[in-house]
């Protein structure tokens, strides 16, 4: 039996859009954890509570969701006209496995927030009362994003009248720009389309508990590097109406199943990897999603959505499981494909030129705006916008055993 003490960890719990995590200043880690590795991984993964067979996490800080199970490293940038260098790590519920592969768009919301609280923004940077621009290198993607904090009396401001659909209470609204959010050095559809054709072993018909008509086992996809690597199929063509909540598709092992299978297949047509097998290490991207028109529906909250207050609906899946709401970087994509002709996600939103979309999603609505252009048949996106919220809910130390990385 192990008796080796507890050590405690500098740690913030924070919210940031329609997701949670513990947020930690690199230089408060452990000095084995303040390089990638490892030890580092394993000390997220016993903070978070992973792996728990019982899918859980009682034993640590996570919520046993995807939104919930999130880790966030934060430093003063390296980088020329940054001001912090943001570190995420998407720690899976129920695998020893620790996911650097993306970024979180929602906890993005909280990182200029917890970044000008711990001194990691220069001071000559930050109004007494205004709005705080906070430069931040998103570190997994290479990427800048700019926070929009807002300051009261040298403090950041957490409340407001901000509403969020996904989240309770209204917090006060930071707006996140995600710039040039495509990768300019790689191609924004990897395939060179914006409607490719995705030839599946088997249909959904094989593995769904519901009685599905189709047995097509070739199915249309958009699939877009933009925010994040993510795959969109039509709702239709995979057997749904697009307004589905989560029960539905969460309870259904056969779906789920599909979903990975279809996730995989674009994986590899995506160049993300090699062969599908590769895909269980690569949980946390590409996304996947399935969109639709709209139609009118009840939220999970009870909230009546109107077709006629939303351009489209979709839903995506996050860590294996359908999302409550949206993922932040999820719409960044969104945005972006809505704004190109011919995409899938285009055509369910009407199939017009656009520069922003208000979506339907399980929690209620969200809106995107993006500008994407091309240029002999390459397309680029130069920023993409959305508001979102971010609050500090516990600060002080974590406690994990000393013996765990």
């Amino acid at each position: 039996m192990s008796t080796i003490a507890q050590i405690k960890i500098p740690a913030t719990y924070m919210r940031g859009g329609t997701s949670k995590g513990v947020f930690f200043n690199l230089t408060d880690l452990p000095q084995e954890a303040q390089v990638a590795g490892q030890a580092r991984d394993n000390l997220l993964l016993r903070v978070i509570g992973s792996p728990d067979p019982y899918g859980k996490q009682t034993d640590g800080m996570g919520g046993a969701t995807s939104s919930t199970s999130k880790t966030v490293i934060l430093s003063k940038s390296e980088q020329a006209d940054h001001d912090v260098d943001y570190l995420f790590g998407q720690v899976a519920i129920d695998k020893p496995f620790v996911d650097w592969s993306g970024n979180c768009g929602n906890l993005t919301a909280a990182v200029g927030s917890f970044a000008i609280s711990n001194g990691l923004v220069d001071k000559s940077r930050i109004p007494q009362n205004g709005i705080a621009v906070v430069r931040i290198w998103q570190a997994n993607i290479s990427k800048t994003i700019i926070a929009h904090v807002p300051m009261v009396n040298g403090e950041v401001q957490e409340t407001g009248d901000f509403e969020l659909d996904g989240v309770t209470f209204p917090a006060a609204e930071v707006l996140v720009d995600f710039l040039a959010p495509a990768d300019a050095d790689a191609a924004m559809f990897p395939t060179g389309n914006v409607v490719d054709e995705l030839v599946l072993p088997q249909s959904i018909a094989e593995f769904s508990a519901k009685e599905i008509s189709s047995a097509n086992s070739s199915i249309k996809a958009t699939m877009i590097n933009a925010g994040i690597p993510t795959i969109f199929v039509n709702a239709a063509d995979i057997g749904y109406v697009g307004n589905e909540l989560q029960d539905e598709i969460n309870n259904d092992e056969g779906a789920l199943a599909f979903f990975e299978m279809l996730r995989a297949h674009g994986a590899v047509k995506m160049g993300l990897i090699d062969h599908i097998d590769e895909a269980q290490a690569r949980q946390h991207t590409p996304k996947i999603a399935f969109v639709s028109p709209p139609s009118d529906y009840t939220s999970s909250s009870g909230k009546a959505i109107s077709a006629a207050d939303i351009d489209l609906q979709v839903r995506a899946l996050s860590m294996g499981k359908l999302h409550h709401a949206m993922m932040g970087t999820a719409a960044v994509a969104i945005g972006t494909a809505a704004a190109v002709e011919g995409t899938l996600v285009n055509l369910a939103a009407g199939g017009k030129p656009r520069t922003s979309v208000v979506f339907g999603h399980p929690s209620g609505t969200l809106k995107v705006g993006a500008q994407a252009s091309e240029d002999n048949g390459n397309w680029q996106v130069d920023k993409a916008s959305m508001s979102r919220s971010a609050r500090v809910l516990m600060e002080g130390w974590v406690r994990i055993p000393g013996d765990s990385f």
